[in-house]
């Protein structure tokens, strides 16, 4: 579910903040950072609460003192809680507030959906990065250069 988590995220992110100088490009980066989980073993460290708090804290100390590095970094911590949002990832308590609740993680893997579910996510995934594009005008050549470059999006796409 690789369109799922990049569409979704830069959508909800993008209404909830409406900012046009968040870096979109981090927010979808980290919406997919989780499935590193998944070349060692199933979902662990980077499925719970902590991973994108800590990088969240990590990001807050590296660039202190320097709001707009913060500003963009913080983005990669706001994709990794999208992650844990969009994958359902609190239904298995014990994983998503790992470690408050035990260091356990044998059997504690979220529910994933079935194959025909995951077609479909994928597809509302599409679905809604081409509305993104249309709707932000990325189609047009300075608004996407600017989103490329920085992962900003054009002030007046927002309005």
């Amino acid at each position: 579910m690789f369109l799922w988590f990049l569409g979704v995220s830069f959508a909800l992110v993008l209404m909830v903040f409406d900012s046009p100088l968040l870096d979109y490009r981090l927010v979808m980066l980290g919406s997919v950072v989780p499935w590193l989980d998944r070349l060692w073993a199933p979902p662990s460290v980077l499925h719970s609460v902590l991973a994108p708090v800590l990088v969240m804290c990590a990001v807050m100390v590296a660039f202190r003192g320097q709001r707009l590095r913060q500003r963009r970094w913080l983005g990669l911590a706001i994709g990794m809680f999208m992650h844990l949002l969009l994958a359902a990832t609190f239904t298995s308590g014990e994983l998503f507030w790992w470690p408050a609740l035990g260091f356990d993680l044998a059997g504690q893997e979220p529910r994933t959906p079935g194959a025909g579910l995951a077609i479909v996510l994928e597809i509302v995934g599409l679905v809604v990065l081409v509305w993104l594009v249309r709707r932000l005008g990325l189609a047009q050549p300075d608004r996407r250069d600017l989103f490329v470059r920085t992962g900003h999006i054009d002030r007046a796409a927002l309005r």
